[in-house]
């Protein structure tokens, strides 16, 4: 296994603003699970804090430590390895059946 293919624990977890794949810890709340995450400095109001990178002005998302259990980088594609589409270099219509 690679050495990006591992998860990692949280302590080592980047605190940069780059985005991360985190597990959550089952709790009370639901089944453990996978999410997009990112540090967020703190400011006037304030920590800084782990949050989903879904989350949006008024509606954050936000995880405690305790919470998160590891963390993984997101995987990077390897652009040597890519192989073309099979539908690269069909006209529009032929794709989506209207040049019938």
């Amino acid at each position: 296994m690679a050495e990006h293919d591992r998860w990692q624990n949280m302590r080592t977890a980047p605190r940069d603003g780059s985005r991360v794949l985190v597990t959550i810890r089952p709790s009370e709340q639901g089944p453990g699970a996978v999410d997009l995450a990112y540090w967020s400095k703190g400011d006037q109001f304030g920590e800084g804090g782990w949050r989903s990178s879904d989350s949006a002005p008024g509606l954050i998302i936000e995880y405690t430590e305790p919470e998160l259990k590891c963390w993984m980088p997101m995987p990077s594609a390897e652009l040597d390895h890519m192989t073309v589409p099979a539908w690269q270099g069909r006209s529009e219509e032929e794709l989506d059946g209207s040049g019938i």
